[in-house]
Parts: C-alpha cells; structure tokens; sequence
C-alpha cells in the first residue's frame, strides 16, 4: 500500500482521516450487504456456485454469459477504475474531482454511481486519442480476477462478457487477455468526436444482442453476482449466482495463469487508485514535488561519491553490486583504445545515471529517442541515435574511442519482468562488453511514459516517497572480433544473461510493438 512507503511523521499526521474513511466504508459496505440480502428474498430460486461447478459440470459445449464485475472480479468496487480513466486520460484536477465526490458515490445507488463516475472521467475526453482502457486498465483488471472465477471461463467453450462500465474499458481487457468470444458493456455518447458523458440505455436490448451473435437455441449457462432479473439471464435457464462471502475468499489469479503474458502497460500511477491510497497521493503530492526538484539538484551537483549516501538518505535506495569486469582497469581494448562499453537493459531514463553513480565517474550514454527537457537537465554526455545503422555505428564508435559508453539495446523502456528484443550494433563495436542488469522499484509514480510527457519521466520517478535501483554488473562478455560468434548471437547471449540475473523473460518484440500497442505510433519523440 501506498501508505506504507510515507515518512513515518507524515504517518501520524494521515492516521486519523484514513481511520474515519475506513469506518465510513465499513458502514457503507454492511448497508449494501443488508439491502443485497433483502432483495433477494424475493427473487427466484438460482443456484449458488460451488466447487461443484468447477470441477464437475460440463461446461465444454455450452455458451457461459458473465456478470464481469460481479463473477471475475473480486473488488466489489468500481471506482479505482474510473479514477484511472481521470487521472491518466484526463488530469489531476480530473481526478481531484472525482475523489472529492466519493463520498456521496458511496451513498447513492450502484446505477448512478456508475452515471456520475462517467460523467466526471468522461467528459470532454477525446474518443480517437481514448487509450487507457488498452493501455492502463488491463493490468489493473488482471491483478483484481478471481482464480476461481477464472477457472470456470476456461471451461467453456465460448465466453460472453456483460458489463455495467463502458466498452471502451473492458473490452481490450477481456477480448485480448481473458479470450471472451463477444463483449457487451454500455456505450458512451458521442459528439463531434468527444465524450459527452453520458450512457446510452441498454435496457432489455442485451439479450436480443447475445441471441443475435450466439444463436436462441444454443446452450447457454449464465453467471451472476446478484439474483436479480437482468434482461440478459433469460437468455438461459441455467443461472447460476456467486454470493459475496464466497467472492471475499477468492484467490488472486497467479500471473503464470494470465492466457495472455501483460508485457506493456502505460500509465503513471504505480498503485491501484482506490480512496484511501488516493487520499495519501493527494496529501503527498505537494510535498513530492518540492522533494523531486531536491533531489534531482543533489543530482546534478553533488560528487558522485556522496550522490548514494544523500540520496538513500532522502527515499532512494541504490543497490549496487560488482564483480571483476568492473574492478579490472586492463579490460580495456587498447589494441583499438576504446573504452569499456556497458550494454543494460532499460527500465527508466535515469539508467546511466545510476551506471555513473555506482561506478563514481561520469560517462557518456546513447539513446534513440530523449525529449529535450531530459538531455538539458542530464548531468551526463548524451548522445542521440538516428536509427540508421550505419551512421549510428559511426557515432558509438567514435563515443568509445573517446572514453566509456553506455547503450540500452533494447531501445525503449519496459515496467514488466521481460526484456525486449536487443540489437545487435553493439556487438560489433568492442571486444569488452560488461552486461549491466538493472531493476527498479517505485511506490507510488512510473517514472516511463509511452503516450505522456516524457520530459516529466524524471522528475515523476523523483516524487515517489521511496524508490529503489538495483544495479548489478555482470562478467564481461567478448564482441565478435574476438569469437565466431555473429553479433546476433553476441546480442542475444548478453539478453539472456541479463534475464537470468533480474529472473525475466526473454521477448523478440521490439520498440515498434511497444508504441504500436500502447500509443498507437512508432514511438517517435519530437524534441521538446
């Protein structure tokens, strides 16, 4: 929890609102339980799913319709999700809004809740540049799916999803990462290519919908969180109703269960944005501010020397750990005078600078792209690549010759446990590479962006109340003039090497699938 990562003075100062919020959802959850209850004493009779159905129903041959918030997922709450939508589709303000209206959500009913909710994330927003529900909400909508819930999807044999949210936010989620055949959420209104706010009425048209894509006659067994008569479970005579005591028991869906491996994910919020833990970013975020801009200035100022030391004394832990291919001043190529090349994966821009703060001296660092705030603001030498082979081999070269170099092959960041596809130009550069495995550790703020500013990259990953880098160097690994080894094989032994250090996972995707899947581009930046 976000809590946790604060000073501990500040600690006392939050106990006791986030006390009194606790309290208030408590009292608020018991209510919906009882009124829950008495409701459905007056439905018909369904029955409450079990292990039974799990392991012993035949559901292979039949068409299985889910109440998607109210069967897969185990937070009874939706508003961490439209509380992504505002912060990272719209603005802090956006956001700041909706936390402050939290209250009276919690008071009105499920349906206007979800109304009000969509107004405030929605509105204004543009339809075409809308991206968070393919590039920030599936990751959040994984880590919240039940195992047992998920267990009886893979069962059947074609998978509908009904949803209470907007299509816009679930379908990515569940047609690309849990396989569903056919999704039906509600549609936003639209006009002149901007969200207006507001839902269009789906009533009695969900079933009709489903019938049309699956077939009357076909089998169909229905899942719902609430014994209620929605228009869309008489689809099927099947019903079967998944109680709130049985969903508080779940068990997170493992990572390694996932059908579909969650590589990319955007967004800058490092936590799942429920009240209390907004509640704490918005207290901290003046203080982070005022805490970026310092130690970013300890940064550029301080010797490297002293860097850690103050550095860990402010929230930012460095991890460093060496081995001979640092240690030994004569690993020099000085048959070519080069310098020593450190080839890492990338997790931030901030990368070599860690290099330089663990091995105390300054060296110069090439990237592809690199905003213009950033390059001003590096207290290192940094170069710009032109993504054409020939010239940038000129321009590394050249940097070697001069001292050392580092370079992150992978070309782009990535926040999830897999290294991206690295190029090989490295390999052919120098004789002596020293692969570098780095980790980073945030607590509140993502200091990478695909589809923001990536001129704040530094200062947001500066805000977090603690942070941690862990930078480990590795044995020294020979180019290819000094092997027959080709500069694919060089590059791909130093990816698995660096893999097996962090314990991630080799990927051959590159830079392009990143953007193309986040942002929607091929990852250009303009200099700015």
């Amino acid at each position: 929890m976000v809590f946790k990562a604060l000073p501990y003075t500040l600690k006392l100062i939050l106990f006791m609102p986030l006390l009194l919020l606790k309290l208030h959802n408590n009292q608020t959850k018991a209510l919906k339980r009882t009124l829950s209850n008495t409701h459905a004493s007056h439905s018909r009779s369904q029955t409450l799913i079990s292990d039974h159905v799990i392991h012993t129903c035949d559901l292979s041959n039949k068409t299985l319709i889910f109440d998607v918030e109210g069967t897969l997922l185990r937070s009874p709450s939706m508003f961490a999700y439209f509380m992504l939508v505002a912060f990272e589709s719209g603005s802090l303000i956006r956001a700041f809004v909706l936390f402050a209206l939290y209250p009276l959500l919690a008071l009105v009913d499920d349906e206007l809740s979800i109304k009000i909710m969509v107004m405030v994330s929605f509105f204004g927003i543009k339809k075409d540049s809308f991206r968070v529900g393919s590039s920030v909400l599936p990751k959040f909508f994984l880590e919240d799916v039940g195992l047992e819930g998920f267990e009886v999807l893979r069962r059947g044999k074609k998978k509908v999803g009904v949803s209470k949210l907007p299509q816009v936010m679930v379908e990515c989620f569940l047609k690309d990462y849990l396989e569903f055949d056919h999704v039906f959420g509600r549609e936003l209104k639209v006009f002149g290519g901007y969200f207006v706010g507001l839902m269009k009425d789906n009533k009695n048209i969900i079933r009709h919908r489903i019938n049309e894509v699956v077939g009357e006659d076909y089998d169909k067994v229905c899942f719902s969180n609430k014994p209620v008569k929605h228009d869309w479970i008489a689809c099927s005579k099947e019903v079967y109703v998944v109680s709130d005591a049985k969903k508080k028991a779940w068990r997170i869906l493992p990572r390694e269960r996932y059908p579909k491996d969650l590589i990319f994910h955007d967004g800058r919020l490092a936590f799942r944005p429920e009240p209390l833990n907004m509640l704490v970013m918005f207290m901290w975020f003046p203080f982070s501010i005022i805490l970026s801009i310092s130690r970013i200035a300890i940064a550029l100022t301080m010797p490297y020397g002293a860097t850690i030391p103050i550095m860990s004394f402010t929230g930012v832990q460095v991890r460093l750990k060496n081995n001979n291919s640092t240690s030994n001043p004569m690993s020099l190529d000085h048959k070519k005078h080069k310098g020593r090349l450190y080839v890492c994966n990338h997790r931030t821009l901030l990368d070599p600078l860690y290099l330089s703060f663990g091995l105390k001296k300054p060296f110069a660092a090439v990237t592809y792209s690199l905003s213009r705030m950033s390059e001003i603001l590096s207290p290192i030498k940094t170069v710009r690549l032109t993504r054409d082979r020939e010239q940038d081999s000129k321009t590394m070269d050249k940097m070697l010759k001069l001292g050392d170099l580092v370079v992150c092959p992978e070309g782009t960041t990535c926040r999830e446990p897999y290294l991206l596809r690295f190029s090989p130009l490295f390999a052919e550069l120098s004789d002596h590479i020293v692969p570098v495995a780095l980790d980073t550790y945030v607590s509140m703020f993502h200091g990478t962006t695909a589809s923001g500013l990536k001129c704040l990259d530094p200062f947001m990953f500066m805000m977090n109340p603690r942070s941690a880098y862990s930078v480990r160097f590795l044995d020294e690994v020979h180019g290819t003039s000094d092997s027959s080894s080709t500069r694919y094989d060089v590059a791909n032994h130093v990816q698995s090497d660096i893999a097996k250090a962090l314990g991630f996972e080799c990927t051959s995707l590159t830079r392009k699938d990143k953007y193309l899947i986040l942002a929607g581009n091929e990852g250009f930046v303009s200099k700015r």
